[in-house]
């Protein structure tokens, strides 16, 4: 149970119904693809009122149209507590017809199939009514699709190790280190190498937003974060002194959709549409225009074990 709760919180770091047939049935006449996106995940999805930008809505959008389908939007809240479990979220809202398919999920072994809980509540949506929030859906079984891209851990740098050249943790020796209490980032700093990086680690409050503005102001001169997060600070930090090293480290996770084990033949769809899109190049080209730094996915597509020792190996 250790294990299993390292991994999903990992890729959590890394995000009863019934009329279920009748509105998947009727959206598939229509020829629409529903898709549910997190409203606030920069830079995968993010909502502008009624429209909205990001990687993963990009990438919804060229599935639907891979499969000749008008993309439907979903959008969705998840609230990063001890209380929110996103592997829930997403089968309670495809398990109560709100979409077909939840993008931007993390493929790892413990966050598919069928979950411990038989029910759940929805997560807040767009269009929820107030007796929505206290109903409970039961629950399907969770079959991912082939990943479009790796969502990696990194190493940001600036001060006076701006300009180092980073091709193993151990290239970090003579710098000092700034990591968020309790983050992955934080696990793997502290154990790696039986711990010779913990003289030189400064802890910072996690959700307080101030780890780069830290590394921004040189209170320390690297840190270890998920790429995505550099991404969505640059962008909204345009003029930003701190670099991405490049490097990325052995852990982390493929990304793709989600859907129910009943949609079966969508899956099959999507799996096809998705290897035509690495193929060809499209999903990098989409990561661009989002100004997204792509790692394309990595083998095997879903990780099966995540343990405690994983973190203290050399990276």
């Amino acid at each position: 149970m250790k294990a299993r709760r390292l991994m999903l919180a990992a890729a959590a770091w890394l995000c009863f119904g019934h009329g279920l047939p009748a509105v998947r049935a009727q959206e598939a006449n229509e020829g629409t693809l529903r898709v549910c996106l997190n409203e606030n995940l920069p830079p995968y999805s993010v909502r502008h009122g009624d429209t909205g930008s990001g990687f993963d809505l990009l990438i919804s959008e060229a599935l639907a149209k891979r499969l000749g389908r008008r993309l439907a939007v979903q959008w969705f809240e998840s609230k990063l507590d001890e209380a929110s479990n996103s592997t829930v979220e997403a089968d309670a809202l495809l398990s109560d017809g709100r979409c077909e398919l939840v993008a931007g999920y993390p493929l790892v072994k413990d966050a598919l199939g069928k979950p411990e809980a038989e029910s759940a509540r929805l997560p807040d949506f767009a269009g929820s009514r107030p007796g929505d929030r206290r109903r409970r859906v039961a629950l399907g079984t969770l079959v991912a699709t082939t990943p479009y891209h790796f969502a990696p851990l990194t190493v940001v740098l600036g001060g006076k190790a701006a300009p180092k050249r980073i091709g193993s943790l151990a290239d970090l020796d003579d710098v000092s280190l700034g990591i968020e209490s309790g983050t992955l980032g934080d696990g793997i700093l502290m154990t790696f190498d039986h711990g010779r990086f913990i003289p030189n680690i400064t802890h910072m409050i996690p959700e307080r937003g101030e780890l780069l503005p830290g590394l921004e102001n040189g209170e320390y001169d690297a840190t270890i974060m998920p790429l995505h997060h550099f991404d969505a600070y640059r962008i909204d930090h345009p003029n930003t002194k701190l670099t991405a090293s490049g490097y990325y480290l052995k852990i982390g996770f493929n990304m793709g959709f989600v859907g129910l084990a009943e949609e079966a033949v969508l899956i099959e769809q999507a799996n096809q549409a998705i290897e035509n899109m690495l193929k060809d190049g499209e999903a990098s080209s989409l990561a661009r225009l989002a100004h997204m730094t792509y790692v394309p996915p990595r083998r095997p597509y879903i990780l099966e074990h995540l343990s405690l020792g994983d973190l203290a190996k050399d990276q």
